[in-house]
């Protein structure tokens, strides 16, 4: 794919890959080095009671789309709950963390942009770091800030 010419992806189309959470998996949409950094896109699919991190990104600003189920957003002090056509919008250098808190399995479309951020979701596509030094390599590499447990 040319990040000078316009493309479209499939409905089923993208790179795929699980998490080691059971259930767990993402389709990799729309990727940084596809559209000059300007955004990166996937769906994710997240069994009932799957958690973020609360976290934070530096460079780059988060958007996510409820496409299926029940899922919680902490964006910096304020919760929300929303289903299906809920829009999230998680500012750079803004902790935040959601949830699947639904009995159901959920779906969600999520988005950075410029694309820095999403960087992180294409690495662990391409394998997840052996230990902790590694993973918090990564994490910096790509200007994520865990700032703890998800309290949700």
């Amino acid at each position: 794919m040319s990040t000078t010419e316009g493309f479209v992806i499939p409905a089923g189309g993208g790179r795929h890959f699980n998490s080691p959470t059971p259930g767990r998996h993402f389709a990799m949409k729309l990727l940084g080095r596809e559209t000059n950094e300007s955004i990166m896109m996937f769906e994710e699919t997240l069994p009932p009671g799957t958690p973020s991190l609360l976290h934070l990104h530096h460079d780059s600003d988060e958007v996510a789309w409820v496409l299926e189920g029940e899922m919680t957003f902490m964006i910096g002090d304020a919760v929300t709950v929303g289903g299906p056509g809920t829009c999230a919008f998680m500012p750079r250098d803004i902790p935040h963390a959601w949830k699947n808190t639904g009995s159901e399995t959920a779906r969600v479309l999520f988005l950075y942009t410029p694309a820095g951020a999403g960087g992180l979701i294409e690495a662990l596509a391409e394998g997840r770091p052996g230990d902790a030094d590694e993973r918090e390599k990564l994490f910096d590499r790509h200007h994520w800030k865990i700032v703890g447990a998800n309290p949700l």
